[in-house]
């Protein structure tokens, strides 16, 4: 099931796969895979649960726009320390995501792919049909798991509202 129109890239409406996340629902199960300190590892909704959580989507770490909204999260998210867990989701590989992280000193946030079977973009209703990679999206999570902000980003080269959504977590802390 597609959402036609759902997002543009540069004015062009995209096709989004999947359902649209709700505020209010449960979060939507996943499986990522991240570069740690024991090599690959997998990320899944249930090591989210138990603090407040954000999940910021970027299209790519290679682009300018996904520098930006990681970096800004990263700086803003730092004064509430382990209060929080947050998570920068793409489709780029574990080791690129890696090496942005270490060169840009992302520390506030981990990163995940979903690279291997984009089973976060299909759940999360994110995967552009078009171009096979994520829409840009922020989402705040209550410590249970349930969506209490949710912002797919219309336009996908353009920055999510930072504001809101940090507001939105520290509302939960």
């Amino acid at each position: 099931m597609g959402r036609h129109g759902a997002v543009t890239f540069k004015g062009n409406p995209l096709t989004l796969v999947g359902n649209e996340v709700q505020v209010g629902a449960p979060a939507p199960d996943f499986d990522l895979v991240c570069f740690g300190e024991g090599g690959m590892q997998h990320i899944h909704k249930a090591d989210l649960l138990g603090k407040p959580a954000i999940i910021s989507v970027v299209p790519s770490l290679d682009t300018p726009v996904c520098q930006v909204q990681t970096k800004t999260f990263n700086q803003r998210l730092a004064s509430l320390g382990d209060k929080v867990t947050a998570l920068t989701v793409s489709l780029d590989l574990p080791f690129a995501m890696n090496r942005f992280c270490g060169a840009e000193s992302i520390k506030s946030m981990r990163s995940g792919s979903d690279y291997m079977d984009r089973n976060f973009g299909q759940q999360w209703g994110l995967l552009i049909d078009e171009l096979k990679i994520l829409a840009r999206a922020v989402y705040v999570l209550d410590a249970k798991g349930i969506v209490r902000y949710a912002q797919l980003v219309k336009e996908v080269a353009s920055e999510p509202e930072y504001d809101a959504a940090i507001a939105a977590l520290e509302k939960l802390v």
